[in-house]
């Protein structure tokens, strides 16, 4: 058994290389090659790249709205107290809303593999087809 008491108090990481806008992970288990969990805050328009992950994700949101979009290509609207299940292998992205904070503990199986950068069209597009309240034009 292992409790993991609440944050250390010591910094954020700023994410980078993989996530497109300011994005803040505060490292929770993540000196076990089959599991790492992060509570991760997206800040709004911030994403990370398309990618998958071994064995799948678990993501438990707990501030804010985002987006989720899986391999089926179609973007669906998050927030608080939902929680995501991404099967092992499917490519997919997460993020804030345009004018939403996202923050999620991400529950990541086995081994994650980062793939392109996702295009301003494509999370462009996650407003319009969710109907989020955000979406530009809107009201």
């Amino acid at each position: 058994m292992r409790i993991v008491s609440g944050r250390s108090g010591s910094p954020s990481i700023t994410a980078s290389g993989t996530f497109t806008g300011q994005v803040l992970q505060d490292p929770v288990i993540t000196d076990r090659a089959d599991v790492k969990i992060n509570t991760v805050l997206f800040t709004p328009c911030s994403r990370t790249y398309w990618h998958h992950h071994e064995h799948g994700q678990i993501l438990q949101v707990f501030r804010g709205q985002g987006y989720v979009c899986g391999g089926d290509g179609v973007p669906r609207l998050i927030g608080e107290g939902d929680t995501v299940w991404i099967e092992p292998g499917e490519r997919h992205w997460h993020g804030g809303t345009q004018e939403s904070l996202l923050g999620h503990t991400a529950i990541t199986l086995g081994g994650t593999e980062w793939l392109e950068e996702v295009s301003e069209e494509e999370y462009a597009a996650a407003a319009v087809t969710t109907g989020a309240l955000d979406a530009p034009g809107a009201s």
